[in-house]
């Protein structure tokens, strides 16, 4: 088993001065938290895997290919390998939860 704890994960991503710290990697996903401040531009390109995102704080929009929807706390999206998406519109800091099948290397 491995455990995790949201607060210490934040603390590990901000003293390594990164938007994404990969805290898990296992032969099907991987696992990482994803951090943009409010008014941040979300520079993501597409990703050759699938993802789900789960919002655990702040407020954004997300668009993901044609299709746009508003998330918050508790939120969660998937989107398809290869898919252009971001998180634009960020009205509060957003910390999100990243899963990705198979593992992002």
């Amino acid at each position: 088993m491995k455990e995790f704890r949201l607060d210490e994960l934040e603390a590990e991503r901000a003293a390594n001065d990164g938007a994404y710290l990969q805290f898990l990697c296992e032969r099907n996903m991987s696992v990482g938290l994803y951090a943009l401040d409010a008014g941040a531009q979300d520079p993501q390109q597409p990703h050759g895997q699938d993802e789900v995102y789960f919002v655990a704080s702040g407020r954004a929009a997300i668009t993901v290919g044609t299709e746009t929807t508003q998330v918050a706390r508790g939120s969660v999206v998937y989107v398809p390998a290869g898919v252009p998406h971001k998180f634009h519109h960020i009205s509060e800091d957003l910390r999100v939860l990243v899963v990705f099948s198979p593992p992002e290397s």
